[in-house]
């Protein structure tokens, strides 16, 4: 081993699972809390009371926002991940997005402040897509590029149960809210009670990652001088097929995600007549499928290869567009469970290799910018409109286009999937890529 990697202070596994597991799930429950408050409380708190169906749109257009600012975050922390190091970029995106979340909670509602606090509301929520953009790429390279060998896809899982940890911790701490307050108190200052709380989460994050040391990876790349002076030009001027392929394969995960969350949530209160607590009691049991699928996913991939596991992932994703209609909106809540469970599940399949392949198809010296971009584009393509488009294909057609349209994206990751070669052997501490094949 050369004397740089040799000399060099490394990470514990412990320590190393530990910190890209907690960080992106108090990221991810910041970020979750928005999508939960968005399908409940944001319309009538933060808009002109025209109709339910107007301030739903205007709700869902504002949770759409973060998504477009997450790939300006993949950028501005991809360039400092690159240029000085992993630590000090993912100390500095879980303060962004600390600090965003927190100040939600103190915002004042339309009625005090009339336009005002839609447009705060929207710049709050930016910042929070600012953080989340740096984060994930960030997470993913501290695990994968600690882990040992063989078990990159399982160490790259840490940061993906990291999502459903803070969705489940998010819906959970709403639920409580629901149980113990009216639907009055929530709307006048309940809500504010995770937004607030997410400082505490914060500070416990910060600690944890203020211990870390950068990874044998980032070392190499300094001690042999491999950095470059702009890596988001470098990215886009000789590894933009990676950056499409990666992206177009995370948009099953964001569709079935946000479809089944956001959309799910807001149509299963306001056209099936659940109530607020008994709907999130069924996502809180549907997002544990979606943990457990994480974990086999990416234990998987390292037996099979990425490729295979999502492939299969993806097929699975297709067909399962075509039960919206029957099981959602059965109106039965043992189908619509049952409905929550396999979509979240079929998104836990298909996102567990991801922290193991996005990491892979990139050099060490723009592989945070590269994989984060990637992942934040994938946001867009699938995420940032997917509630609002369902929103108006339930109102045009119902939910069987609603259905369609998860096939659909399911279908363009399948064929980004299939467009890539297997990564499984590839090392981190080579500076050369994967061609797209």
């Amino acid at each position: 081993m050369t004397t740089y990697l040799a000399d060099a202070p490394t990470n514990s596994p412990t320590r190393v699972a530990v910190a890209s597991f907690i960080g992106t799930a108090i990221e991810f429950f910041d970020f979750y809390i928005f999508a939960t408050m968005a399908a409940l409380f944001i319309g009538p708190i933060f808009f002109p009371k025209e109709s339910s169906t107007a301030q739903a749109l205007s709700a869902f257009v504002t949770f759409g926002i973060a998504f477009l600012a997450r790939p300006i975050g993949s950028a501005l922390f991809g360039h400092f991940g690159d240029r000085i190091g992993r630590k000090t970029t993912l100390v500095a995106s879980l303060m962004v997005m600390g600090i965003s979340t927190t100040l939600i909670g103190f915002l004042p509602g339309y009625d005090s402040i009339g336009t005002l606090a839609p447009i705060l509301l929207c710049v709050l929520r930016f910042g929070q897509g600012i953080g989340l953009g740096g984060e994930w790429g960030g997470a993913t390279l501290l695990a994968t590029e600690n882990a040992p060998p063989g078990k990159r896809g399982w160490f790259g899982m840490f940061p993906q149960i990291g999502p459903s940890i803070g969705f489940l911790c998010a819906n959970g701490l709403f639920f409580g809210l629901a149980l113990c307050l009216s639907d009055d108190q929530l709307k006048s200052w309940g809500w504010r009670i995770p937004f607030i709380f997410s400082a505490v989460l914060v500070i416990v994050g910060l600690y944890v990652r203020l211990k870390l040391h950068e990874s044998p990876a980032f070392m190499k790349a300094i001690a042999q001088n491999e950095r470059v002076k702009a890596p988001i030009l470098e990215v886009f001027a000789k590894h933009f097929a990676p950056i499409m392929q990666g992206a177009f394969s995370m948009v099953v995960c964001y569709a079935l995600f946000y479809i089944t969350t956001v959309f799910s949530l807001s149509y299963g209160v306001t056209h099936l007549h659940f109530t607020k607590p008994e709907f999130l009691a069924l996502l809180c049991l549907a997002v544990v499928f979606m943990a457990l699928a994480t974990l086999l996913s990416a234990w998987l991939s390292d037996k099979w290869g990425r490729r295979p596991v999502l492939l299969l992932g993806t097929v699975l994703a297709i067909i399962s567009g075509f039960t919206m209609g029957p099981l959602l909106g059965s109106g039965v809540t043992v189908l619509v469970g049952l409905f929550l469970c396999i979509e979240l599940f079929l998104m836990g399949f298909t996102f567990g290799p991801m922290g193991a392949l996005l990491p892979e198809i990139f050099p060490t010296n723009v592989r945070y910018t590269g994989a984060s971009l990637a992942y934040n584009i994938g946001g867009i393509i699938g995420a940032s409109i997917a509630p609002f488009i369902a929103q108006v294909l339930v109102e045009k057609g119902g939910l069987d286009w609603v259905g369609y349209y998860v096939s659909i994206a399911a279908l363009l990751s399948f064929l980004a999937v299939l467009s890539m070669k297997e990564t499984r052997s590839v090392s981190l501490l080579d500076a050369a890529a994967i061609k797209a094949g």
